[in-house]
């Protein structure tokens, strides 16, 4: 053992997240976009609307979201996200209604204004792009979404909402956290309270989810049914290698091949024989697992 003292400086530095990655993977029947994304914060914007655009002058015929490990954060994002997967045939539609307790039927009881629905976002709302910035859009009628038990709030928004305009979700992976409640963050001498204020739902009214989204062949308790697999997640591959256990899947499944051997649980206390656990779990703080209105 070397005892001998050494003398370190220390620098401190910005350290920036990066919330969007994405590819292309080839495939025989078109190019099909891959996007993992993993923060709804104001970062993301920007990269979104880049990935996004890249992914549309690849004229990708498909997409698969990887949200396994996406908290949520800014519900406008997942607005803007919404509309740049579905395109035109979600602008002017409800992306979510929200919906207070029976004493505040057409008012928000924190901010005053009246209860507007949020609509899906066409244009950026200033969070790392210009206010009013055109977003870019991939027209699609159905996209993939990888989830895990990290899959919360804004995220399941995306989900739901895109339901909710007629656009096709498949989900791959295992159940979603269950979180369609969001609030306003309220901040007080130098501490920021996050109370449950209201719940969201999608233009058919539906957002009664509070035991997550569930691929439809998940073993075990589940949550609100979703056509898809029920699939563990892969610690032996990284994340956006075509032969990763859930992008896998997403590729056999647009190919119109069964489902892998249902492997996904739904609550992630539960074991499976031969595996401790069918979820990874990114650790975050408050604000990125829940559904934000405001700044």
């Amino acid at each position: 053992m070397d005892s001998t003292s050494r003398h370190v400086n220390l620098e401190a530095m910005p350290i920036q997240y990066d919330p969007v990655q994405f590819d292309v993977i080839d495939t025989p029947t078109g190019p099909v976009g891959y996007l993992l994304f993993n923060d709804h914060i104001a970062t993301a914007e920007q990269e979104l609307a880049d990935a996004i655009d890249q992914l549309a002058a690849a004229n990708v015929s498909d997409l698969i979201l990887d949200m396994r490990y996406n908290g949520g954060g800014f519900l406008a994002i997942a607005a803007e996200l919404g509309y740049m997967i579905g395109g035109a045939p979600t602008a002017g539609r409800v992306f979510e209604d929200l919906v207070f307790n029976d004493k505040h039927p057409t008012t928000n009881p924190v901010t005053w204004d009246p209860l507007v629905p949020v609509p899906f976002l066409t244009e950026a709302q200033n969070f790392s792009l210009p206010f009013g910035t055109p977003l870019p859009t991939l027209g699609l009628s159905r996209v993939y979404v990888i989830t895990g038990s990290g899959t919360c709030s804004a995220s399941e928004a995306v989900m739901n909402g895109l339901r909710g305009v007629g656009i096709e979700v498949i989900q791959i992976g295992s159940t979603t956290c269950g979180k369609p409640y969001g609030f306003h963050p309220l901040h007080n001498c130098g501490t920021t309270y996050f109370t449950i204020q209201f719940k969201g739902v999608n233009e058919v009214g539906f957002g009664d989810y509070a035991d997550g989204f569930s691929p439809e062949n998940t073993l075990g308790p589940k949550g609100e049914p979703v056509p898809g697999c029920s699939v563990g997640d892969d610690f032996s591959r990284q994340l956006g290698d075509p032969e990763e256990r859930r992008l896998a899947a997403a590729l056999a499944h647009r190919r119109a091949e069964p489902c892998p051997t249902p492997s996904g649980l739904g609550p992630p206390s539960l074991l499976q024989t031969g595996e401790l656990r069918v979820d990874g779990l990114m650790f975050k703080p408050a604000f990125r697992q829940n559904r934000i209105l405001g700044r």
